[in-house]
């Protein structure tokens, strides 16, 4: 019945997207045959107002209506434009996460459930909320600290979102199925990967232990940096369902004219936005992958201060060389030496050649060299780059995806406050730091280093590993003599896979049907 109810919400999902003008939005223009009647008919069927408004406004409106499990599908696919276009990812992106508060007293009845204790033993005082959003809300509440009243902010997880975000994913799923089955031509972006993605992302952002779990690291990692922290965590009053934290008093950064008329220069601080960007990109491998205007603040001294870190990113160091060797060779102009980096990373198949890739990414580069230094986007140049790749067959990665979606935030952040803003100046040092840092003698040291202790390792586990080659070795033997065979719980696993399969086929087309029905009566 869990698929039935899936295909449901899915169907309903789809005519909210209909009414709301979203499915007439799309370019449908050089469609032909059945997608075509399709599109068509969604602009027949969609609100007359609807049709009058853009597109991030119609796709607004759908999402209010849907719930907050779209808000966040919304925002996921925003950091995906290899799978929905960069026009629609722009779209996307506008999505503004602000929900309805619910009551103070649900929320006092959470904390005590979460951290098991009365809310008088844990605050002094708890106020009424302050912010809201499709996952969680924001109360101010007060500590005791050595009989000193201190002022926290609270995070309350949204009662019952669990429960919708899993009935939801359920038709998140059934969609990425169907459009895996029915649509071959989309199979290159794995849509069932994709919706894992998002399935692993939002339960990881509604424990709130984790989010508490990155805000700590992302302090113990910048302790000694220049002009960036974020909020200490209170882990005597953090759970699953609250998070306790520093409450923050500085100017929000989307306040421009305020930060302005507090005495601060603004060029500075849209230097240290994107220097701290890349330096947790660079040097750590983990950044704030949530950095827009209303997660940021400056503080009286000046320094910035980032909250919210439901969603973060991570790089391993072989994605940490990609990014800082393509950015330094486009600085330098060494395209030779972009192209060689993505097939040493192997991103692009070796059948392609290196001198033809390079001569694409040089139709990038040349461009951003002949304007002024202040008009050059970075984030754009990783898009067009982005774009290239495509045509030599790289695969997406969603980890570089999601990190070209959160420059292009920063980006955009760092020249709201400085409209001048140099992007390749203010990165250069960085970027050059970590090149000398990690790919000079320095960097050979350390790799040395972490190559011995591999080795040392491997020893280690010599035994382990020829114990395995001698089952493995008896295995083959016996298979050769005696054939694979299945035993009975996997013969019966694949088939229920394909009984499931046949299923939901057989589900869909019945939906349509019934919802087609539905429409004709609405209409009538």
């Amino acid at each position: 019945m869990s698929s039935v109810g899936a295909a449901f919400r899915l169907a309903r999902a789809g005519w909210v997207l209909v009414r709301e003008g979203v499915v007439a939005a799309l370019p449908g223009d050089q469609l032909s045959g059945l997608p075509r009647f399709g599109w068509r008919l969604a602009r027949l069927l969609a609100r007359r107002r609807a049709l009058n408004q853009e597109r991030s406004e119609r796709l607004a409106n759908a999402v209010a209506r849907l719930g907050p499990s779209y808000v966040k599908l919304g925002q996921f696919l925003a950091t995906r434009p290899d799978v929905v276009g960069n026009d629609i990812a722009l779209d996307l992106a506008l999505l503004q996460d602000r929900m309805e508060t619910f009551p103070k007293s649900q929320a006092e009845a959470l904390v005590e459930a979460s951290l098991g204790r009365a809310l008088g033993d844990l605050y002094k005082s708890f106020g009424e909320p302050v912010a809201a959003a499709s996952i969680a809300q924001v109360h101010p509440a007060e500590v005791l600290r050595d009989g000193v009243a201190t002022k926290v902010a609270v995070k309350v997880i949204r009662p019952g979102v669990r429960r919708r975000f899993h009935q939801d994913l359920e038709s998140y799923f059934l969609a990425a199925r169907l459009q895996e089955r029915f649509l071959p031509s989309t199979r290159r972006l794995r849509p069932v990967q994709v919706t894992e993605t998002l399935a692993q992302t939002t339960r990881i952002e509604m424990d709130l232990r984790l989010e508490a779990a990155a805000l700590s690291m992302l302090g113990e990692n910048t302790r000694e940096d220049p002009g960036f922290r974020v909020p200490c965590v209170d882990w005597e009053r953090t759970g699953g369902d609250v998070l306790t934290m520093e409450w923050i008093d500085g100017i929000k950064m989307s306040n421009v004219s305020a930060i302005a008329e507090a005495g601060h220069d603004l060029k500075a601080i849209a230097a240290n936005l994107v220097q701290s960007f890349l330096r947790h990109t660079l040097r750590d491998g983990f950044f704030h992958a949530d950095m827009h205007p209303g997660n940021l603040f400056v503080d009286p001294d000046g320094t910035i201060v980032a909250v919210d870190l439901g969603i973060s990113g991570r790089l391993g160091k072989k994605e940490q060389r990609f990014l800082a060797e393509i950015l330094y060779g486009f600085i330098t102009r060494d395209y030779l030496r972009v192209a060689e980096v993505h097939f040493e990373a192997g991103y692009v198949p070796r059948h392609h050649s290196v001198a033809a890739f390079a001569q694409a990414i040089r139709a990038i580069g040349e461009p951003i060299h002949g304007q002024p230094a202040e008009t050059i986007s970075m984030a754009r140049l990783l898009t067009l780059l982005f774009e290239v790749t495509e045509l030599f067959d790289m695969d997406a990665r969603p980890e570089l995806v999601l990190l070209q979606k959160t420059m292009v935030v920063v980006e955009g952040v760092a020249r709201t406050l400085d409209p001048a803003f140099n992007m390749w100046k203010t990165a250069e040092p960085v970027v050059g730091d970590w090149i000398a840092g990690n790919l000079g003698p320095r960097g050979i040291l350390a790799d040395a280093h972490e190559g011995g202790r591999a080795l040392l390792s491997l020893a280690r586990q010599l035994p382990e590993f020829a114990a395995r080659t001698e089952r493995l070795s008896r295995a083959v033997d016996a298979m050769a003599e005696n054939g694979m065979r299945f035993d009975d719980d996997t013969a019966n696993a694949i088939g229920k896979a394909e009984a499931r399969h046949t299923r939901s086929g057989r589900i869909a087309l019945w939906v349509i049907a019934l919802t087609l029905l539905w429409i004709a009566v609405q209409m009538s």
